[in-house]
């Protein structure tokens, strides 16, 4: 990689010869790391063109610097900083104020605190049996299509969607396609003004967290849950009720009178998998308008009830308006898309307008319209039945490894989704479980960090095969299960 010329400039007032001065900013520049071992200097020619010297004085320097084993010279090749250069040392433990620098820890006034998150490394694609949620598969994504939709959105015929501010307004297209073809799936109506664009499901939760709580108002979820919304919670210096789930979901009579608004998610709870049954979403929506409550609806996933047709939205059967339903684009297309939508009564929906400005204007505008294009010629139900496909095949290769092997399900009536919601047997702590199997090359997920603090918990975990090869499921089970069992012996 070519270093450019115009990292380099002259020191002001500097009494030394520019030939110093160029040894000086060039010696300065690799010591202090901006410039890496390997890396092709400028030119003499460009570097002298830049710095407004003659080019025989940048030669000269460069050949002070090969001297001081700064550079090293390369036959028609040109000047390369070398792997001999001096570094700058490292003191380990210094501290800002030790600097004088700005002292962090005293001036952060709202720190996130700190929770667990779900244990999953950064690098999990270089692990082998990589049972881990929420992961695209690369053998079942569209490139072809989806690069194709990307250049059309950056074409000159949608040039002004691509490029103006559109301050707090939504991509149309996009818009008008999850109108016309997403909602009705789940059953639901809405006009375009009953709809925003988020940058996925955390944020659609964090703006509406932000505008229904307040101190003294009571807020419900599920446990477990998913943690990023206890993060929400726990940002915004606010605590809620949590509610034990059953193998039904969220038993409607145990939520509170007093409650102002309830968080769930009945197509596929997260993270157990565990489908809301009909009477039960009835049961809710009644007690919703009888008792005055809001309910959140996320319907993450709903694409993926490849067992059963999916149960009715409960924005669906919604006659009150009490429903604010969110929805997804993350295990659909591509989590690093990050782009979902919200569906709520008007009024909500301007102030949440108003709050994502705050923040954000709108979603990149590419990515709406690469999404639209994406959505609307047909690659999206496409790469669903692909996925659909190729889930229910891993589905039914694990559930056989999971009676061979002896594994405990947890929950066993489940419509489809990508993961397994288990067990360990008693005693088995599935965090230590976890770090034990990498040392194996699997990963499988604890179910710690989806519990409140007042119930924690060690035994459950998440085997999930959306981003694992069919081919090697046995053998990452068997390895699962070897690991489990000496657990097991070792209490």
């Amino acid at each position: 990689m070519a270093i450019p010329p115009e990292i380099f400039l002259l020191p002001p007032k500097s009494e030394a010869t520019l030939q110093q001065q160029i040894q000086q900013i060039v010696a300065e520049t690799i010591v202090s790391g901006r410039c890496a071992a390997g890396e092709r200097m400028p030119s003499s020619r460009k570097l002298a063109d830049h710095l407004g010297v003659s080019r025989i004085t940048v030669t000269l320097a460069y050949t002070e610097l090969v001297a001081n084993e700064y550079l090293i010279s390369r036959d028609r090749s040109g000047y390369f900083v070398a792997d001999s250069a001096p570094k700058r040392p490292i003191f380990v433990g210094q501290t800002a104020e030790e600097k004088g620098g700005v002292d962090w820890e005293s001036r952060l006034a709202h720190r996130p605190r700190s929770r667990e998150d779900i244990l999953r490394p950064p690098n999990w694609t270089d692990y082998k049996y990589p049972f881990i949620y929420g992961q695209s598969d690369p053998d079942l994504f569209d490139h072809r299509n989806w690069r194709n939709c990307s250049l059309r959105a950056v074409g000159r015929k949608d040039f002004n969607t691509l490029t103006h501010d559109h301050y707090q307004n939504d991509d149309p297209m996009l818009v008008e396609f999850i109108l016309r073809y997403i909602l009705p799936r789940r059953g639901i109506r809405a006009h375009p003004d009953e709809i925003l664009i988020t940058l996925g499901g955390q944020n659609a939760l964090w703006m509406i967290a932000q505008l229904l709580l307040s101190e003294g108002q009571k807020a419900i979820v599920e446990n477990p849950c998913f943690p990023g919304l206890r993060k929400i919670f726990d940002q915004m210096r606010y605590v809620a009720s949590s509610i034990d789930v059953d193998n039904e979901g969220l038993p409607p009579d145990l939520i509170p009178p007093d409650a102002d608004v309830v968080f769930t998610t009945p197509s596929h709870h997260a993270p157990t998998n565990v489908t809301m049954p009909l009477d039960r979403r009835l049961a809710m929506l009644e007690k919703a308008l009888r008792e005055d409550f809001i309910i959140v609806e996320d319907d993450y996933e709903f694409e993926m009830s490849f067992l059963s047709p999916p149960a009715p939205a409960l924005k669906s059967m919604d006659q009150a308006g009490s429903v604010i339903y969110l929805g997804s684009f993350s295990k659909s297309i591509f989590p690093g898309l990050r782009l979902g939508y919200v569906v709520a009564a008007k009024p909500l929906i301007q102030e949440m307008r108003k709050l994502r400005t705050v923040v954000l204007r709108h979603p990149p505008s590419h990515i709406q319209r690469t999404t639209a294009y994406f959505l609307s010629l047909g690659h999206y139900d496409s790469q669903i039945n692909r996925m659909a496909r190729a889930f229910s095949k891993r589905r039914a290769i694990m559930e056989a490894c999971i009676r061979e092997f002896k594994l405990k399900l947890d929950v066993h009536e489940m419509h489809g989704g990508s993961s397994f919601w288990m067990k360990a047997p008693p005693g088995v702590d599935t965090t230590k479980l976890a770090l034990e199997l990498r040392k194996h090359s699997v990963l499988i997920e604890p179910g710690s960090a989806f519990y409140a603090y007042r119930s924690p918990d060690t035994s459950h975990y998440r085997l999930a095969y959306s981003s694992i090869n069919a081919n090697l499921i046995h053998d990452g089970m068997e390895l699962v299960a070897a690991a489990m069992e000496a657990a097991e012996k070792a209490q």
